[in-house]
């Protein structure tokens, strides 16, 4: 994939999609971060549905530090995994408190440091809650499209990341982080995705694969 195709395609997918935003809900970095690590093998609409109830009693790092590990497994239990989840985010608050003032941190590596926060939730976190994004973030839809349109053949999220962070400008991160997600669910999905009717198969080697099957 070279630079030149690649920003076609951006470009493109955002005339596809020009409303395509974060579809989590939150009003601050903290609730932000909770967000992102609920979502961890769960859908964005479930977590929209838990969160409210928590965060109109329970919205700030002290909040979930005091929190007894009981209530916060009761509390986020329909988005799943939700002891794991728990431990790592009465964790994260104890350490936000204790290192931060209680703040969530702007950076990456401090991000990262945290429990329940990879590279990938770091990168949505910088985006959305500092609109300071660093780099792209990898989900699965990401993943499936830069493999099917040939941006990476790398399968390790990372790798996948490096790969389209040579050949996709700075000032297109806010919007690849959206679009892929958006073009993801709409039209390249993982199961019968809709290539017939799909604006990138001049570029897309996976397209061009199964056309000549």
């Amino acid at each position: 994939m070279n630079k030149k195709d690649a920003v076609k395609i951006v470009e493109t997918l955002k005339e596809m999609y020009p409303d395509a935003k974060c579809s989590l809900d939150f009003s601050t970095p903290f609730q932000m971060l909770v967000s992102v690590v609920l979502s961890a093998q769960c859908t964005d609409e479930r977590v929209n549905k838990t969160t409210p109830s928590i965060f109109s009693k329970y919205s700030t790092p002290q909040d979930f530090a005091d929190m007894d590990i009981e209530l916060l497994e009761e509390l986020i239990h329909p988005c799943g995994f939700y002891k794991t989840k728990a431990k790592n985010l009465k964790r994260t608050a104890q350490i936000l408190v204790e290192k931060y003032d209680g703040i969530v941190p702007n950076n990456m590596e401090d991000l990262m440091s945290l429990p329940g926060v990879g590279r990938k939730s770091a990168n949505v976190i910088m985006l959305e809650a500092f609109d300071l994004p660093q780099g792209i973030a990898v989900d699965t839809h990401c993943k499936r499209i830069a493999n099917r349109l040939g941006f990476s053949s790398e399968s390790d999220p990372a790798k996948i990341e490096q790969d389209l962070l040579k050949v996709i400008p700075k000032e297109y991160y806010k919007d690849v982080n959206h679009i892929f997600i958006w073009h993801g669910r709409n039209v390249c999905t993982s199961q019968k995705p809709k290539c017939d009717s799909c604006k990138l198969q001049q570029y897309c080697k996976f397209y061009k694969s199964n056309k000549q099957l």
